[in-house]
């Protein structure tokens, strides 16, 4: 992880965002970030205001580029299944390819934060339900479509497809073959009858 070569705030955003992915918000202090990114501290809180609000434009740097984007950016032509079995094989294939396997930066936030950071916290687990509810509209679409049956259980099919998509990237972090994850992801959708079998 290079430092920029002299300071340039985009660059060091991008820097920021890399050094939170992989080793943690709290390993990054602004004292850290500082001596990582050449500046002195008070440079630091004059181009971030703080190391809270660094965090957020790195979190949403990370969002713009993340491969579940998919999922927001919806073509409304395009069927449930191909949706998520696209987006699933997407995902395994970027985090396969990351030599570091330093999983999802929301995730690993997640796990660090909820319950111990008193406003990052709320915010990750306020995004992460977010998260559910717009798989549960995706996934009426489907019903309304006729393409899942009128049944379907939508709050709880939109739980479980956020779980594998969290379990998915936790395991990235252990196994780093793409067609062994890709292997984990094709199994449960199948299961869930989000696979858009070839």
């Amino acid at each position: 992880m290079a430092r920029p070569s002299k300071f340039n705030r985009e660059q060091a955003v991008e820097f920021a965002m890399n050094a939170f992915w992989k080793e943690g918000y709290e390993a990054n202090s602004v004292k850290a970030l500082s001596e990582k990114l050449g500046i002195t501290r008070s440079s630091f809180y004059n181009a971030f205001g703080d190391r809270e609000r660094l965090f957020d434009e790195a979190l949403a740097l990370y969002m713009r580029g993340s491969p579940d984007k998919a999922l927001k950016e919806v073509d409304p032509g395009k069927s449930i299944k191909s949706l998520f079995s696209e987006t699933f094989r997407a995902i395994c294939k970027v985090r396969a390819a990351d030599p570091e396997a330093r999983g999802c930066l929301v995730v690993n936030g997640v796990a660090e934060l909820c319950g111990t950071h008193h406003t990052i916290g709320p915010k990750l687990q306020a995004a992460m339900l977010a998260n559910i509810k717009r798989f549960e509209a995706l996934l009426q679409r489907g019903v309304d479509t006729g393409e899942l049956g009128p049944d379907t259980d939508v709050h709880a099919l939109a739980l479980a497809v956020k779980n594998l998509l969290v379990g998915l990237n936790v395991l990235s972090k252990l196994v780093h073959d793409e067609e062994e994850l890709w292997r984990t992801a094709r199994t449960t959708l199948r299961a869930l009858n989000l696979l858009e079998e070839a």
